[in-house]
């Protein structure tokens, strides 16, 4: 389709703005802890600062459609477990065990 129908604010940012963006948020939050570390010196109590966060995120830290973080269980592969060849053998084990059974009942 041509690109006269093409919105020209939902183009998303170009790079270096995108990163000259998140440089200064950085400097901001640096600053703003800097200046945390001086009230807290010079005798405010550390109760009574208000620690600076991000107010700014990178656009695709903000859509809520993103899939979640994988849980811990997903993140090993089975094969490079340890046991996991004992595991097999521990079933095949198992399995002698129950034919036996069988074979005497």
């Amino acid at each position: 389709m041509s690109k006269r129908h093409r919105d020209e604010s939902l183009a998303p940012i170009a790079r270096a703005e995108l990163r000259a963006h998140a440089h200064n948020e950085r400097h901001r939050v640096h600053s703003e802890l800097h200046l945390v570390t001086e009230a807290i010196k010079h005798g405010l109590e550390p109760l009574d600062v208000e620690e600076p966060g991000p107010e700014w995120k990178v656009q695709h830290h903000q859509l809520s459609g993103r899939s979640p973080r994988r849980q811990r269980s997903d993140q090993y592969k089975h094969w490079k477990v340890k046991a996991w060849k004992r595991r097999s053998a521990a079933r095949r084990q198992r399995a002698t065990v129950w034919t036996e059974l069988a074979k005497g009942a």
